[in-house]
């Protein structure tokens, strides 16, 4: 795949990409991309006034881009499920990118009491592809789900007797926790519609590498270590590649006509840390079968979301 770009994007003229966090980071880059090449892109943002301010920001450069920002908290199933049912109401979607998150915050819980991380970033996300699914399945052509990950998935351990972290927390332990299960998701997702003989919706997990964006600050500020927010700043100006290169896993999970379902795209440099995206293999822990079935299980329980890929 050496050196692919934007550029070799193909046309997205008539389709309707959802991302999530789309007003900043990743997020924000996708975003701009999808619509230079002419698709209609849902803002999912936790804030309406970032995500406008964001949407203004593209407009500025992106000729006739057509983007509509709509209020998603991750963090709140309510806000989940009402944004959703809008987004069924008004589109058949074609890509959807699970791409928000939150990493290495000190412990909070969701709306509904989760911990924050394995909330936002896996349950929150779980919930949204369940009740997008109809809008999935409406697509003319072949939809595509792209669940971004990490490389902390290698340090993330599915623990089902402490999910949510109740009895011992560990900001990086639980990160790393949530980006398994975004794994576990992604190819569970895949398996599932294989067995149903579901031929139009694939399933594709992505990791970015080390870019350099404000996800990696959020922990520090919340912190109020000024120390530990310098250090990230110095790291992220030293080691991470730009939000627009880290974006292009996604970019290419969500288009390239060479994914096939169950794919897990990264960059191929350094410690697989910046550079051009590639398929690459994901750790053994995130190809468990039965984890990622329990898993599923848990998280239709947790969410109340009843997720039939039939």
């Amino acid at each position: 795949m050496g050196n692919w770009s934007v550029a070799e994007m193909p046309s997205l003229d008539g389709q309707t990409v959802v991302v999530t966090g789309a007003n900043s980071g990743l997020g924000f880059e996708g975003t701009k991309a999808f619509a230079r090449k002419g698709a209609t892109v849902v803002m999912a943002c936790r804030s309406i006034e970032r995500g406008q301010q964001a949407a203004s920001e593209i407009e500025r450069t992106v000729a006739d881009a057509d983007l509509d920002v709509r209020q998603c908290d991750l963090a709140s199933l309510d806000s989940v499920a009402a944004f959703a049912e809008s987004v069924r109401d008004d589109y058949a979607v074609d890509i959807l990118c699970n791409n928000a998150g939150v990493m290495a915050i000190p412990r909070q819980e969701t709306a509904e009491g989760f911990e924050k991380q394995f909330g936002v970033n896996h349950l929150g996300h779980f919930a949204l592809t369940g009740q997008l699914w109809p809008a999935l399945r409406a697509s003319d052509g072949e939809a595509r789900v792209v669940t971004q990950s990490s490389g902390a998935h290698e340090m993330g351990e599915m623990d089902f007797s402490d999910l949510l972290s109740e009895r011992s927390y560990g900001k990086w332990a639980a990160y790393g926790r949530s980006k398994l299960a975004n794994l576990l998701f992604a190819y569970e997702l895949q398996r599932r519609i294989d067995d149903t003989g579901v031929d139009d919706v694939l399933s594709v997990a992505c990791h970015p590498g080390y870019a350099d964006t404000n996800l990696q600050f959020r922990g520090p500020e919340e912190m109020g270590s000024n120390l530990r927010l310098a250090g990230m700043k110095v790291a992220n100006a030293l080691f991470g590649q730009s939000a627009e290169r880290g974006a292009l896993p996604m970019l290419y999970a969500a288009t390239a006509g060479t994914v096939i379902g169950g794919e897990y795209v990264g960059p191929d440099g350094l410690l697989e840390m910046r550079g051009d995206p590639e398929f690459q293999q994901s750790n053994e822990a995130s190809r468990d079968e039965g984890a990622a079935a329990k898993l599923w299980d848990v998280s239709e329980e947790l969410t109340g979301v009843d997720f039939e890929v039939a």
